[in-house]
C-alpha cells in the first residue's frame, strides 16, 4: 500500500522547529490529534538506532497506547527517519522563507481508513505547529 503524507508550514526558524519536534517536553505538549486526548509520557534518544516512545491516552481514562519505535536514520535539522513495528515514516524538514514546511510519510496500518490515519496524523501535525508557533512568538522580543 502506498505511504500517506501528510504537512504542514511552521512560521518559526529552522531551530525553533527541529528542538520542538525532538525534546519530549515539547513533545508531551504538542502531540495529540484530539482535546479529549494527550501524551502522558515521551522518550527520545535522538540518534541513528536509538528508541523513542510516546504514551498516548485518552484524557477519560478509557483507553491509551505507546507509539514507539527506532530511529534509522537522523540529519540533524533536514531527516527524521524511523520505523515502527512493520512500519516505516519519515519527517522532512524544508526551510522556506522564515517558515519551515514540515511534511511526514508513513506506511498505513490496516486496521483503520487511510482517511482516517491521514487525518489523526494530519491533526497531530497541525497542533505542532500551532504549539512551535506560540512558543516562538511568546520568546520574540
Amino acid at each position: 500500500m502506498e505511504q500517506i503524507i501528510v504537512e504542514t508550514t511552521v512560521a518559526a526558524p529552522i531551530e525553533k522547529v527541529w528542538a520542538a519536534y525532538t525534546n519530549p517536553d515539547d513533545i508531551k505538549q504538542w502531540n495529540t490529534a484530539s482535546d479529549d486526548w494527550h501524551t502522558t509520557r515521551a522518550e527520545v534518544d535522538l540518534r541513528e538506532g536509538g528508541r523513542f516512545c510516546s504514551r498516548m491516552e485518552a484524557k477519560d481514562g478509557s483507553f491509551g497506547f505507546d507509539f514507539e519505535g527506532t530511529y534509522s536514520k537522523i540529519v540533524t535539522g533536514q531527516l527524521i527517519e524511523y520505523d515502527f513495528g512493520d512500519r516505516k515514516a519519515q519527517v522532512r524538514f524544508e526551510p522556506v522563507g522564515s517558515s519551515v514546511k514540515v511534511t511526514v510519510s508513513f506506511d498505513p496500518e490496516s486496521e483503520n481508513p487511510v482517511e482516517m490515519q491521514r487525518d489523526g496524523w494530519q491533526a497531530i501535525l497541525s497542533s505542532f505547529a500551532k504549539h512551535v508557533e506560540a512558543k516562538h512568538t511568546s520568546t520574540k522580543h
